[in-house]
């Protein structure tokens, strides 16, 4: 696992207040952390920054849902 210690972490800009969001750190070369913005020092899924861009564009070109 990386060390993510020295991460900067950010929320979506399309996130709400409501506290059901993720946060990423993408300032660490070769990975990309996720990790539950309400519990900050609980467990982060890390990824290869194209395995990322890959997953993004995907949910990217899905229909909007509601």
């Amino acid at each position: 696992m990386p060390d993510l210690s020295s991460a900067v972490w950010r929320k979506s800009i399309h996130s709400n207040n409501g506290g059901n969001c993720v946060e990423v750190a993408d300032d660490i070369p070769g990975v990309v952390g996720i990790r539950d913005s309400k519990d900050p020092s609980g467990p982060a899924l890390t990824f290869a920054p194209r395995a990322w861009t890959r997953f993004l564009t995907s949910v990217k070109q899905q229909p909007p849902q509601g």
